[in-house]
């Protein structure tokens, strides 16, 4: 059966809104033969979060006990999504009814590999936010959204918390940047450099607004222009590689769930084992 994988990055001193996020995963159900799975990676040293998915069903918990950031907590669980299409959610944010059954259509033409639907602002006072779409609903051809972040200062048009992605092409762009920020930015401007993708015409998720959030409070706001400029970079590179993903006819598929021994490495000449 195809399954689909959501990925949450935790952490717990911003985890207040996690009971949301979990209440809104619950409700999801998915079209026909579809099956789900939440993978979830808690960034830190001291994780205490496990109690919160003890009882969720289709949760595959799992705490790094380190500070590695949001790029590689996300990668982590990448590495062990089982899912064809990967959902990105948020710890604070919330996936409204329907949600998952809103996007998945889309991917049933094999050009797409990334969509998104329409996100209102959950502000603290529990009002909701609505924005117009900056660009067409239906299909986005590649490099589009990157033209129109060039046009626009290095803005995109698509909000990345919300993208439901091909796991393939993911892992085949990299997965998320190593970034302190718009790590998201990083993978997306690549992967719509050369595939195309879809803008879904219905409000599916509410992106929270809220202090502790981490575009807020992580300190490092100071660095967006690198970071978007590093991502309209990444555009630009993939563009003059002339790369595709536009026709998939070529494509296999492939078992990811992969057995990885420890790690060795050459010590003169004898390999140690770490």
């Amino acid at each position: 059966m195809p399954i689909l994988s959501i990925i949450t990055a935790a952490y717990s001193p911003s985890a207040d809104f996690i009971p949301d996020t979990i209440k809104g995963v619950c409700a999801q159900e998915l079209p026909g033969e579809w099956e789900l799975e939440w993978l979830v990676q808690e960034d830190g040293a001291n994780p205490r979060l496990a109690d919160h998915f003890a009882e969720i069903p289709h949760v595959r918990y799992e705490a790094s006990r380190a500070n590695l950031g949001v790029a590689a907590s996300r990668n982590l669980a990448l590495s062990r999504a089982q899912g064809s299409l990967i959902q990105v959610l948020d710890s604070d944010d919330v996936l409204l009814p329907g949600a998952l059954s809103s996007v998945i259509p889309a991917f049933s033409n094999p050009n797409v590999h990334w969509a998104v639907a329409q996100a209102d602002d959950l502000l603290p006072d529990g009002k909701r936010v609505s924005w117009a779409s900056a660009i067409p609903y239906g299909t986005v051809k590649a490099g589009a959204v990157n033209r129109w972040a060039e046009s626009k200062g290095g803005n995109w048009p698509i909000h990345c918390a919300g993208l439901m992605l091909r796991a393939s092409a993911l892992r085949a762009v990299g997965g998320w940047v190593g970034l302190p920020s718009d790590e998201d930015l990083g993978m997306f401007a690549a992967l719509s450099e050369i595939a195309d993708g879809y803008n879904v015409d219905k409000v599916t998720w509410l992106y929270r607004q809220h202090p502790g959030q981490t575009t807020k409070s992580g300190g490092t706001g100071h660095l967006s222009e690198a970071t978007r400029r590093l991502a309209l970079q990444r555009a630009l590179a993939v563009r003059s590689t002339g790369l595709s993903f536009t026709d998939p006819s070529s494509w296999t598929e492939v078992d990811y769930s992969l057995d990885v021994a420890p790690a060795t490495k050459k010590q003169g000449n004898h390999p140690v084992t770490e």
